[in-house]
């Protein structure tokens, strides 16, 4: 019994993946059109944006830290992206390192607060939320940016497998988080951010480079933040400055779900990727059934302290 019992994962690693089935048998079994591949595709779709997003606040939940300020620094990336090309003519494939950037400066902004003056991740982000939503609305003076290049639209397009057209972004989204679940699990780097989060004294002890290590995380994070701009900009086919309002909460939440530790050093990844689409389907089974969508955010609300709770008690069990 011992050795069965080392051989299965541990519950937090299951419990997110549970939770979608359950979610997804529940909803198959109220609505026939749930189970379609054209409706499974559509999630995606509509969670790619907050799965990018997902991923950089992964890494930074991971060394116990959090970010306030992604959703808004996404969409600052997305308006500077767009306006460079739209309004000074720069081509696309520079507008979007432009944008990327941006957001990779706001990423070393944070670390550098973080980990140089000592301050709270949740105070410092708190204060480049503002920032970047002022800058945003600032630079863009409050205007929607049209006449995008078909370069930066270019991922919301979609290709077919049989009859169900899949978007190219759904694809760079599964690719990025194959990505970092390889480098957390098989790098050495990757495995130090695990080190920061659960221990960054005894890390440092070590003579892992803890500081270096978290600014890396917030600039690439940042970088993270970007790519999900693109992913934004691509769906919506345009620069929206009201862009980016509750995806900040959406990604934590998906962090949340996915079983990733709020207070570091434990979680996986891909359980971001499985947090992400359980948000998605249960926006998705909901609308289906003619849930009012306050209905849709209480739930998600609730879910969310309830993993949080989990999370809390499984670690005092822990001890």
């Amino acid at each position: 019994m011992s050795s069965l019992k080392e051989k299965l994962p541990p519950i937090g690693t299951l419990g997110p993946f549970i939770a979608l089935l359950i979610a997804c048998i529940f909803f198959a079994t109220q609505n026939e059109r749930f189970l379609s591949a054209t409706n499974f595709s559509l999630i995606l779709q509509q969670v790619m944006v907050v799965g990018v997003i997902a991923i950089g606040q992964t890494l930074i939940i991971l060394t116990a830290g959090i970010d306030l300020s992604c959703g808004m620094v996404m969409a600052l990336g997305g308006i500077v992206m767009t306006k460079l090309a739209a309004d000074f003519g720069l081509s696309a494939p520079i507008a979007i390192l432009c944008g990327i950037a941006v957001t990779a400066l706001f990423g070393l902004v944070n670390g550098l607060l973080v980990t140089r003056i000592k301050l709270p991740p949740f105070i410092v982000t708190l204060g480049t939320l503002n920032i970047a939503f002022a800058i945003t609305q600032l630079y863009s003076n409050s205007q929607t940016i049209t006449d995008v290049p078909p370069l930066m639209t270019v991922l919301g397009s979609t290709f077919h497998i049989g009859s169900t057209s899949v978007a190219y972004g759904t694809v760079v989204m599964l690719l990025l988080y194959a990505g970092v679940w390889f480098y957390l699990r098989e790098t050495a780097s990757g495995r130090h951010v695990y080190a920061v989060g659960n221990n960054p004294e005894a890390t440092r002890l070590t003579g892992i480079p803890t500081e270096r290590v978290l600014l890396g995380v917030y600039v690439l994070a940042g970088v993270f933040y970007g790519v999900a701009s693109l992913l934004s900009v691509a769906r919506t086919g345009v620069g929206d400055p009201n862009a980016g309002q509750t995806e900040n909460l959406d990604a934590i939440t998906a962090v949340v779900l996915g079983g990733t530790s709020l207070f570091g050093g434990r979680g996986v990844v891909l359980g971001s990727l499985v947090g992400a689409i359980i948000v998605g389907v249960l926006r998705n089974g909901l609308t289906l059934m003619g849930v009012q969508s306050v209905y849709q955010v209480l739930i998600t609300g609730i879910l969310v302290i309830l993993a949080v709770a989990i999370d809390q008690l499984s670690r005092k069990g822990g001890r």
